[in-house]
């Protein structure tokens, strides 16, 4: 009796074990099969991830090309402006114009468009000479060369009556000089400002303000050289400052008369300059 009791207890174990372990397997397989499909999604957006980098990595590289090409391009650009792509014959031109320029100044000429601008001021100062300006009058009139520009500044009293934007009859042979200058390159750009003392304009004048008188002084000159010297009105550009870029102070009447004042500012490039060098 007793063994056939301990016979149906051993077989209850085997049978309980057995039932626990295909419970384990049928948990252990659903977890598997849940990694499987994990990792074949995981998989995928792998893939994906890959391709979408690909494309990216293309367009990196197609950016990275559009970039060399236009550095390139840019690099050709400043090159043939600097004047690395001129003639013999153009070099040749700069060579015999630079020999008349201020060793000096040309000593501190880093660039071509530094020699430019050194030659154009050199050709006004040979145009614009004292003969044209009275005794003392030498300082009213200045040639200087700002960053890329040639400046030309003319004291109002050479060009105008006090208070007034008539040109004076005194100052044409000056201007037919400037406007010789200017002709000789029909694409040169040429800016004049008008500039005047902070003295306030008397009340009941035809004038409004500083900021008429500079404007109607500037399109003074402009018509001048427009309408009696021949050029050409794309080319001009008329602008009025007022009293509000001074040289120096206003509070005397040297100051004053320092800051009254017309302002020519010539625009050139390697064209222009190549252009000038054979007009002269």
């Amino acid at each position: 009796m007793k063994k056939s009791i301990a016979l149906a207890v051993f077989s209850s174990a085997i049978l309980l074990t057995s039932c626990v372990s295909k419970k384990k397997y049928v948990e252990l397989e659903g977890q598997y099969n849940d990694t499987r499909s994990t990792l074949a999604k995981t998989q995928l957006e792998k893939e994906e991830a890959e391709t979408k980098l690909a494309k990216i990595e293309d367009r990196v590289a197609s950016y990275n090309q559009k970039i060399q090409s236009l550095t390139e391009t840019n690099n050709n650009r400043l090159q043939q402006f600097e004047g690395v792509v001129i003639s013999q014959t153009d070099r040749d031109k700069m060579k015999a114009a630079l020999a008349n320029v201020d060793p000096a100044e040309l000593a501190e000429a880093k660039t071509l468009k530094d020699s430019m601008n050194l030659i154009i001021s050199h050709n006004l100062k040979q145009n614009l000479d004292n003969s044209l300006i009275a005794e003392g009058e030498e300082d009213d009139i200045q040639i200087n060369i700002d960053e890329t520009v040639v400046m030309i500044t003319i004291s109002d009293k050479l060009l105008f009556n006090s208070g007034s934007y008539k040109v004076n009859t005194k100052a044409n042979p000056l201007l037919e000089r400037l406007a010789n200058v200017i002709n000789s390159e029909p694409a040169l750009e040429v800016m004049v400002e008008g500039h005047t003392d902070a003295q306030t304009v008397k009340s009941g004048s035809y004038i409004k303000d500083n900021w008429d008188l500079s404007v109607e002084r500037s399109t003074a000159v402009i018509r001048t050289l427009q309408d009696k010297y021949g050029v050409a009105p794309e080319k001009l550009i008329a602008a009025g400052r007022s009293s509000f870029h001074p040289l120096t102070e206003n509070d005397t009447k040297e100051g004053r008369a320092t800051n009254r004042r017309t302002r020519i500012v010539i625009l050139p490039n390697l064209d222009k300059f190549l252009a000038l060098l054979s007009a002269n």
